[in-house]
């Protein structure tokens, strides 16, 4: 089943016990691929139907694969119910279980999983040929979840831009692909801030993805990376200001961030086939100044901070500065070994 098929009858009859969110390889294809939005989304969809808010803390569990045993992923979803009919369990990168050392205790549990627990598993990459797959595959529902090509992620950009009450062209659509390229997360970039630059018009234009899409080029946003690279807070918050007095909202500027970061993650890692040489320039001291260990704890400054602007009462100014002065904060230097 791919993820599109698996939306449509989402909510239809019983969910499986078992879910299995993973690449899939053409039929003449290289390599397999995967979007791991459309993973996430799908997930969110089976969490909303059977997660009550209110017991969440109680029916709820999300895991680690590079980070949580196998061991605490089965307790957890061995344990029953209390006041709701499902135990929800979710495992971001499931594929460090694949191997029998690091993944007994999780492949016991798919030979007979319970019956009152969904467990969903998303494995941005996975080897059909080893036990972890076989399991689910028998035992649940695998659902592929491919990248799109440049027509289906026009397509699915005219989608987001209708969900917020916009109306993107086919014209304008493509045209917005051929900027962000087909990776769902910056289409979806892509789509934010040209909703938020036309503001109150209700029909996007060419025209308007042309200037949108061309704001994180602008002088002054690579400033404010460039001085975050350099660990120059002083720069980075005179930088922000004046992107600010530019009447850029607050949430426009975090996506932009946020989006600079993902880009220089992919830069620094083995996905940089995935960004434009000129970009790949750009972030490469952005890249080299966080370092693999520390894209994360950007992410995450990102993602609380965008929880911040959205559910608090925070003044969402003093936010973004807070934002940047712990992005712009010196790396620490390693420790010196001490001489035996």
């Amino acid at each position: 089943m791919d993820v599109a098929e698996f939306l449509k009858t989402s909510g239809k009859g019983k969910p499986a016990n078992v879910y299995l969110f993973c690449p899939h390889r053409a039929p003449k294809a290289r390599e397999a691929t995967f979007e791991p939005l459309l993973a996430h989304r799908a997930v969110d969809d089976v969490v909303a139907r059977h997660v009550e808010p209110s017991m969440r803390d109680l029916s709820y569990h999300l895991y680690y694969g590079d980070e949580t045993a196998a061991s605490d992923v089965v307790d957890a979803a061995r344990t029953l119910p209390f006041l709701t009919e499902y135990r929800v369990v979710v495992v971001h990168a499931a594929d460090k279980y694949e191997s029998e050392s690091s993944g007994a205790a999780l492949h016991a549990y798919l030979e007979s999983p319970n019956d009152t627990t969904i467990l969903m598993l998303i494995a941005p990459r996975i080897d059909k040929r080893l036990r972890l797959f076989k399991l689910c595959e028998k035992h649940g529902v695998v659902v592929e979840c491919p990248e799109m090509h440049e027509r289906e992620a026009a397509a699915w950009a005219r989608n987001e831009a209708q969900a917020r009450g916009k109306t993107l062209g086919a014209n304008a659509s493509v045209l917005l692909v051929e900027r962000s390229g087909t990776k769902l997360s910056d289409v979806l970039n892509a789509v934010t801030l040209v909703c938020n630059y036309i503001g109150t018009e209700s029909t996007i234009q060419e025209s308007d993805v042309h200037a949108a899409c061309a704001d994180v080029a602008e002088d002054e946003i690579w400033t404010l990376t460039d001085a975050i690279a350099q660990s120059d807070t002083r720069t980075a918050l005179l930088t922000l200001r004046t992107v600010l007095d530019m009447n850029k909202s607050e949430f426009e500027i975090l996506s932009t961030i946020t989006w600079l970061i993902k880009t220089a993650y992919f830069a620094a890692t083995a996905n940089a086939s995935r960004v434009k040489p000129f970009l790949a320039n750009k972030v490469r001291p952005l890249a080299e100044k966080l370092g693999k260990e520390k894209f994360r704890d950007a992410f995450a400054l990102c993602m609380n901070t965008e929880v911040m602007l959205r559910s608090t009462g925070v003044d969402r100014t003093l936010a973004l500065e807070l934002l940047v002065i712990k992005l712009a904060a010196p790396r620490r230097p390693a420790r010196p070994s001490r001489a035996s």
